[in-house]
């Protein structure tokens, strides 16, 4: 019985060596997907419990395609990665009451954008939106549940970075006479 209890230590400790990395991203249809295989446009991060998070989880982003070592420049230098991209209003699941159509929307985008890169942003699955700056405001945004999302592009077209999808609602007060 001893002996099987170290051989199923051992095995647990190997899996957990062969599974030190793994991958997250949204898929076309604002699904989070998770493997431990290389994804276009995935995050990499290490699970708990490796050698790399011994104290949890410590996401390490990626902004370029995974699977793609070679992209490094020719001259050496490292390639330019955005941390995080964040849709702070309207927060996941906020309730904006009497808006009047117009949508005051804000991103958090860290590094700042670059000079060659673009913003876009997705409204219920519509056709991207390319706005100048991280605040700005949609017209015709009527009652009801809707979705937003923003991504990044450099000039190629190829996504940077891409925020979660927030879900957020839209009431209107009706004034009877």
């Amino acid at each position: 019985m001893e002996t099987r209890s170290i051989i199923a230590i051992i095995g647990l400790l190997a899996a957990s060596a062969a599974v030190a990395d793994a991958y997250k991203w949204v898929d076309e249809e604002g699904v989070v997907q998770y493997s431990d295989r290389p994804h276009q446009g995935a995050e990499r991060f290490s699970l708990p419990g490796t050698d790399e998070s011994i104290s949890g989880y410590s996401p390490v982003q990626s902004t370029q395609p995974a699977a793609d070592e070679g992209d490094e420049p020719s001259d050496g230098s490292q390639p330019f990665r955005y941390e995080s991209l964040t849709i702070s209003a309207p927060a996941a699941e906020e309730t904006l009451w009497n808006i009047e159509s117009v949508l005051s929307v804000s991103l958090a985008l860290t590094p700042g954008l670059q000079s060659d890169h673009q913003l876009r942003v997705y409204l219920d699955g519509g056709a991207p939106q390319v706005v100048n700056s991280a605040n700005f405001q949609l017209e015709e945004i009527h009652r009801g549940v809707h979705n937003i999302q923003a991504e990044v592009v450099d000039v190629s077209g190829a996504v940077m970075i891409r925020s979660q999808p927030n879900r957020f609602y839209v009431q209107q007060n009706i004034v009877r006479q």
